[in-house]
């Protein structure tokens, strides 16, 4: 460690200098949220789906890919539409069950 003190900005925002790029971030935000409606949606050890949670994952996952998805490099875009298609998918199919 730098005998040197972090700046107080550095302390708060905790980037060091280098702030990454949105378009990473959002597709990390994505998945995560993609991944945690599928969660919600599981139903093993007999509890029950909870389709709100999994709505609003898919909707916030859904509306930060529609703000992003022009920046993103087109196989990104696929990758990222089929994933959110799936999703979408599993939830319909489980709320219709």
């Amino acid at each position: 460690m730098s005998p040197q003190a972090a700046s107080p900005d550095t302390q708060v925002s905790g980037f060091q200098g280098q702030i990454p790029p949105l378009e990473p971030l959002l597709t990390e935000v994505i998945a995560t949220l993609a991944l945690a409606a599928h969660a919600y949606l599981a139903d093993d050890d007999g509890k029950q789906p909870d389709f709100a949670a999994a709505e609003t994952a898919i909707d916030v996952a859904g509306t930060a890919f529609e703000r992003v998805k022009e920046r993103l490099r087109p196989d990104e875009r696929l990758a990222i539409t089929q994933m959110l298609t799936e999703t979408r998918l599993t939830f319909v199919r489980k709320r219709g069950a």
